[in-house]
């Protein structure tokens, strides 16, 4: 095994009104099943980290080839899921690419393009995407040498910190338009991208 991409999904939607923003439909299926989908067109290693079950969103998941990872810590808040989604990773993991669950935009050459960036410049810790204009964004790929930082997260902070703590080793990989950062939160956000999109 060599990477391992992982979609964060175990966040609680606390915005949407009740909403399920993951299970929101974006193009014919569910927006967890969707970037499960795209990152399984990309590698046969593919990890959700999900609330501890019961959760709507295993059904969701179903069929995809995709593991389907429960990370109690979740209820900390991003950095617990972080923290506790890394600590699971599969033995001989070398590189971890990092999606969230709520960027509907990213394709699977989105995931291509910043996987292929390492081949590029091989001497970085991170590999980040970004918006075309150069604002960071996702997916983020994370050499091993990463990996034991992500036990300091905590709360809900992502991981800002632990990419800080690389600065000096992060290569930017712009990625068309603005799908590295556009996430959607509120319905409001929801009704605004589906009326501009028409998705």
């Amino acid at each position: 095994m060599s990477d391992v991409i992982l979609i964060l999904a175990a966040g609680q939607s606390r915005r949407m009104g009740g909403r399920d923003k993951l299970l929101e439909p974006v193009d014919g299926r569910p927006l967890v099943a969707r970037q499960a989908a795209l990152a399984a067109q990309v590698t046969r290693d593919v990890l959700v980290a999900l609330p501890p079950r019961p959760h709507a969103r295993y059904a969701a998941l179903d069929g995809l080839g995709v593991t389907a990872l429960s990370v109690p810590e979740s209820a900390e808040g991003m950095g617990g899921s972080l923290r506790g989604a890394v600590s699971r990773l599969p033995e001989g993991c070398t590189g971890l690419l990092l999606l969230l669950g709520d960027l509907p935009e990213i394709t699977a050459d989105d995931l291509r393009a910043v996987l292929a960036a390492r081949d590029a410049v091989p001497d970085a810790h991170i590999w980040r995407g970004t918006t075309e204009a150069g604002a960071p964004g996702h997916p983020i790929l994370f050499s091993s040498v990463t990996f034991p930082d992500f036990a300091m997260l905590e709360g809900d902070e992502g991981g800002q910190r632990l990419i800080a703590r690389h600065r000096d080793y992060v290569h930017l990989v712009p990625l068309p338009g603005s799908r590295a950062r556009r996430d959607l939160d509120t319905p409001e956000d929801w009704a605004s991208w589906r009326s501009e999109t028409g998705r």
